[in-house]
């Protein structure tokens, strides 16, 4: 069983992680799997990389059913859980060239748990569709379909391939610049007219309760929070980090980690802002 744990636990991990949007939730998931795997003697199976797979997504899936209800409850908006991925912390558990964007773990959000499901296993993990079919007790036909629908509801063109490219380092070094000098015309330059900023303190630290949009209240808004720092005696330290496979920008303070910007950029401007403040997701993150 061991030897199953360290061959398959990178890719198990990187799936839920991926359906869940939680870290924590994915090790439990995958921890359970293996729990249960161990009574049925992998080695006895003729391809336990499939059989364990569809374990973790029918587990996933039932968590994710459940945490969809819960999330309704959530205060302000509910962001995946960001998780480092730099040489020097990467979690041992990611599978990092399986990982979709941070963007697109967001808009993962829009779709039902199945069509997640489809969408994660065709689109990171590169399964083909009779694989997934038989992880999903499914059609290929009803695959494609699923396929087709979460393609629409993320704004995605049947023609247009998915990449996971992480955005160029270059945009957050020109975004902390512009947040550093506190210049509105410079910050505006860099955002999109319909930008939107989302920002999730989980109803525990201070955040934006609604998605804040448009490039004038948004760069308002940035300037606000860069303000509001610099008026207090507490000693602010911004720095680059690594997470989800891109470039971001981790604020810190005496206290410790008080958030992280990720951004999303489209067509030479940024379109969205994940500005994270909710202790319980920062907690990978030194």
């Amino acid at each position: 069983m061991d030897t199953f744990y360290a061959q398959y636990k990178p890719l198990l991990f990187t799936l839920a992680y991926q359906l869940l949007g939680s870290s924590a939730d994915a090790e439990d998931a995958v921890q359970d799997v293996f729990v249960k795997a161990y009574d049925v003697h992998l080695d006895t199976v003729e391809h336990p990389k499939a059989y364990l797979c569809r374990m973790v997504t029918n587990r996933s899936l039932d968590q994710l059913r459940s945490a969809k209800r819960q999330r309704r409850h959530y205060v302000g908006p509910w962001l995946p859980e960001p998780i480092p991925t730099s040489d020097e912390d990467a979690l041992e558990s990611v599978v990092r060239n399986d990982l979709l964007s941070y963007a697109m773990l967001v808009m993962l959000e829009r779709l039902s748990p199945r069509e997640r499901a489809v969408f994660v296993l065709r689109e990171a993990l590169m399964f083909d569709y009779p694989t997934i079919a038989g992880l999903l007790d499914l059609s290929e036909t009803n695959c494609r379909k699923l396929m087709s629908r979460a393609k629409a509801k993320m704004g995605i063109t049947e023609e247009e391939t998915v990449s996971a490219m992480a955005e160029a380092g270059e945009w957050v070094g020109r975004f902390m610049s512009a947040l550093e000098q506190g210049n509105l015309d410079t910050l505006l330059s860099l955002l999109s007219e319909d930008v939107v900023l989302f920002s999730d303190g989980g109803g525990k630290v201070t955040a934006a309760i609604q998605p804040v949009e448009t490039s004038m209240r948004v760069a308002r808004f940035l300037i606000g929070i860069k303000n509001k720092f610099a008026q207090s005696d507490e000693a602010i330290q911004a720095e680059f980090k690594e997470v989800n496979g891109q470039a971001a920008l981790l604020i810190r303070t005496e206290a410790g980690i008080d958030s992280i910007i990720l951004l999303h950029v489209e067509r030479e401007r940024i379109r969205h802002v994940y500005l994270i403040r909710n202790p319980d997701k920062l907690r990978l993150l030194r």
